[in-house]
């Protein structure tokens, strides 16, 4: 239930600080006063006020060569679940902070999902999570590759032809909001070609092209399609990637002419999916595969490889070196938690949520494209994921992979890594205890010639303080610790991924 908008300006937070905003939005939540649920409390309490900030309290100075924008999805719940609560079950908030000339703006507001609006309605939740039977549902209809779920569009962002794109992780419909103001622009159409079965999280950008490079998952085949839409909004690639039935892939990556997606021995259970509900199983004895297809190829042209059975959350990027693809991510050394105690009534599942349980790390993937060789090499020992790149290299060489370090039994970042995938290296920068950061963009800099010439974006939410900041970090020099910290109006909940887009782009 929205409760209304007012403007406030709030002095003396602390001593010598000023901040002014605009509260838009209330929104009434319907969860327990003192809730303990592990994902809706600590890093993970749920927001439900929407604010317009400006004239933010700043320590040190925002660079004016940083300009653009910063853009950070999350889950907010704003009602109980029908049965049992999953982090990945909350609604979209967008966060978004725009950098211009030394100055910086902030808005936050709830995606305007039909689920979200269909929920408000009726004052409560009416699909069934992740972590339900999808019997348990109210509601008759769903979107999704399971379907029958609620598109919240909480997973990913990117942006566009100008508009910030939202996404879900088992595909729905891609929402459209300003990237500054995150105004609603609606549903995107593709000029009526949007995909009946929707998009994945993780559509890709190529900057180079302004192409947006997608793929859908379903329980039918051929269980996965590609697609290509170019600067303009065009539909201008769909193909079939045949599969041996239904899988769960998350992400996909791209070179300059080629794209790669995967089968992953990790999908849901046959037999469950017999009897009408979807549990995963891992076949250690099916291999990892990749199918290498030109960016505006057929079925026909795919190239399949094999490799070592894994699970891969996220890629970092792929490049060409002469007749190989070199592909890097992060390789689940233990991708189903196996051997380890399982939790039990609100805490069920939640060891799969935790980096440091599944083991992963830094891999790479080497695919010859004429003689069909693959060969892999771990890249990094440390447990880490979230990986981001400076996005003029997406798809070209690249030596930097800044990194989220995962918080030991919770899904929250503590730390950030550099690693240099050349020489082998990684800078760690670690932060107190109690506070977690965003998964940390690379913005280059107004005129940047390096690689890691910019800046490191995150948000900060710091529990021991009850607040949250924006962070600006000198990528070349990430030890030093922030170059500028930007008090924000409420402290933000923890979630999944963010973008940046240069002003150029919006």
């Amino acid at each position: 239930m929205s409760l209304g908008h007012r403007l406030l300006s709030v002095a003396n937070l602390e001593a010598g600080e000023r901040m002014t905003f605009a509260l838009r939005e209330t929104f009434e939540p319907g969860l327990p006063p003192d809730d303990d649920h592990p994902y809706r409390s600590g890093a993970w309490r749920p927001q439900h006020r929407e604010y317009d900030a400006w004239d933010m309290d700043v320590i040190g100075e925002i660079p004016d060569d940083l300009n653009g924008v910063y853009l950070r999805n999350t889950e907010n719940p704003l009602f109980e679940p029908i049965k049992r609560y999953h982090p990945f079950d909350g609604d979209s908030m967008m966060h978004s902070i725009s950098f211009e000339n030394g100055e910086a703006r902030y808005a936050n507001r709830f995606v305007r999902t039909d689920a979200f609006l269909a929920e408000q309605e009726s004052n409560e939740s009416l699909w069934a999570g992740i972590a339900e039977h999808p019997s348990n549902a109210i509601a008759d209809y769903g979107w999704g590759a399971r379907t029958f779920m609620k598109d919240n569009a909480s997973t990913d962002v990117i942006v566009h032809g100008g508009a910030a794109l939202a996404s879900f992780y088992q595909c729905g419909e891609l929402y459209r909001l300003d990237p500054r103001t995150l105004e609603d622009l609606g549903k995107t159409t593709w000029n009526g070609f949007f995909p009946e079965e929707g998009v994945s999280a993780h559509p890709k950008l190529d900057e180079h092209t302004g192409e947006l490079l997608f793929f859908s998952y379903f329980t039918e085949a051929p269980y996965m399609r590609y697609g290509v839409v170019n600067r303009a909004g065009e539909l201008t690639t769909h193909v079939d990637i045949p599969l041996p039935g239904p899988r769960l892939p998350h992400d996909m990556a791209f070179t300059e002419n080629w794209s790669i997606l995967n089968d992953l021995p990790l999908f849901w259970s046959p037999e469950a999916l017999a009897d009408g509900y979807y549990s995963n199983t891992f076949d250690r004895d099916l291999p990892s595969r990749f199918a290498l297809l030109p960016r505006h190829g057929s079925t026909e042209d795919i190239l399949w490889f094999e490799a070592d059975p894994t699970f891969v959350l996220h890629w970092t990027n792929a490049y060409e070196e002469g007749d190989w693809v070199i592909l890097d991510g992060f390789f689940q050394h233990n991708p189903t938690a196996r051997g380890v105690e399982r939790g039990t009534g609100s805490h069920k599942g939640f060891e799969t949520l935790d980096m440091n349980v599944l083991q992963a790390r830094a891999h790479r993937w080497k695919f010859n494209t004429v003689t069909g060789q693959c060969t892999e090499e771990p890249m990094s020992e440390t447990c880490a994921e979230f990986p981001m790149i400076n996005g003029r290299h997406a798809g070209r060489r690249h030596q930097y992979s800044y990194n989220a370090r995962c918080s030991p039994g919770l899904f929250a970042f503590d730390g950030l890594i550099k690693h240099n995938l050349d020489t082998g290296t990684e800078e760690l920068y670690e932060f107190e205890p109690g506070v977690f950061v965003s998964e940390t963009v690379m913005a280059p800099r107004d005129g940047s010639k390096a690689e890691d010439d910019g800046y490191l974006v995150t948000f900060a939410s710091d529990l021991n303080n009850d607040c949250s900041e924006a962070l600006v970090f000198d990528a070349s020099d990430l030890m030093q610790g922030p170059v500028c910290q930007i008090r924000l109006p409420e402290r933000i909940s923890s979630g999944t991924h963010s973008t940046w887009a240069p002003s150029t782009d919006i």
